[in-house]
């Protein structure tokens, strides 16, 4: 059975898709079948025929070296570079609850790791015509553990704290933090690692520098992140003491 795991920020422009094509390359390194996924996408140039391109998935495709074909990671794709919400408002296409699914269901049916990306931060609209999807739904839906993506510098411990408590406020499991932007020895963010880990009780399992090629993540504990696909539940988390 198909296991899955969500990656979510803790804001736009944390580097979610750099850290996202790290864990898939260190995924693939090590024999295990995986794909990528997301359930919309926005800010994306179109290419010489006029159609637009993936931008983040082509980008993961690329750093990761998997063979997956593009036209299966991302059901929605827009071109304004705003929340999925207002840009299918703009150009037309909202989100469907059940295209979005029925994508990540195929996915599970060929692969043996999907890693699934956010857009935005946790409190991100996907849909807010015909239907209302906030990026919650999305994981609640699909009943994913989900890491949280965040800015290694100034003001990550307020915005690490908020979304690990927003996401637990809402049953949401999470796994763990991975810093992104990270720079050794630097005195304010090595504190803010150690802070966020007090205030919300979550590791941070990995520190990325810019420019990194590998993700510093023994690819044992990487791939125990991932659950069954559809099969997971907050309250199983609970017995094995993973929910805070």
């Amino acid at each position: 059975m198909a296991k899955a795991l969500f990656i979510t920020g803790t804001g736009t422009d944390v580097g979610k898709t750099f850290v996202t094509g790290l864990i898939l390359k260190k995924l693939k390194e090590n024999k295990l079948h995986t794909a990528y996924y997301k359930a919309a996408m926005s800010g994306n140039d179109r290419g010489p025929d006029q159609r637009l391109i993936p931008g983040d998935a082509l980008y993961v495709q690329k750093v990761s070296g998997i063979s997956q074909p593009l036209d299966t990671m991302c059901p929605y794709i827009y071109e304004t570079a705003v929340s999925p919400h207002l840009a299918s408002r703009l150009e037309g296409g909202p989100v469907c609850m059940e295209t979005v699914e029925a994508g990540f269901k195929e996915l599970c049916s060929m692969y043996d790791y999907i890693t699934m990306e956010g857009s935005g931060g946790i409190l991100c609209p996907i849909c807010f015509d015909g239907e209302e999807i906030w990026l919650e739904d999305i994981i609640q839906r699909f009943r994913l553990p989900s890491l949280i993506v965040a800015d290694a510098g100034l003001g990550t411990i307020n915005s690490v704290v908020l979304t690990a408590e927003y996401m637990r406020s809402r049953g949401l499991p999470v796994k763990g933090i991975i810093f992104n932007h990270f720079h050794p020895g630097n005195v304010m963010e090595e504190d803010n690692l150690r802070m966020c880990e007090y205030r919300t009780g979550l590791k941070v399992l990995a520190c990325v520098q810019d420019g990194d090629t590998d993700l510093a993540v023994d690819p044992g504990l990487l791939a125990s992140l991932y659950a069954p696909a559809g099969e997971f539940t907050y309250e199983s988390l609970i017995s094995k003491g993973e929910a805070r």
